[in-house]
């Protein structure tokens, strides 16, 4: 029987590149860019965790992969031309 589920949708937020410190992020440092859906598919053999990050009407915008090592590699898509 297949799971359905409905994607969650977070808010994708921008710094306005402000130094701040500590833990506590000010709203003025930041602003909401839209909406992303956030998938994660782990690879058995090679350990390594693909996170596919979509914008509202499911366009991937960014690809992440994440050894197990700890090394990360990511290729960020822009559609705008």
């Amino acid at each position: 029987m297949p799971h359905r589920f409905e994607d969650s949708l977070f808010k994708d937020i921008f710094s306005k590149n402000k130094a701040h410190t500590g833990n506590l992020l000010k709203s003025e440092e930041f602003e909401i860019k839209g909406m992303a859906k956030i998938a994660v598919e782990d690879d058995e053999l090679d350990g390594i965790r693909i996170i596919l990050k979509k914008d509202a009407n499911d366009s991937i915008k960014e690809i992440k992969f994440v050894c197990s090592c700890g090394q990360t590699k990511s290729i960020i898509l822009d559609y705008t031309e």
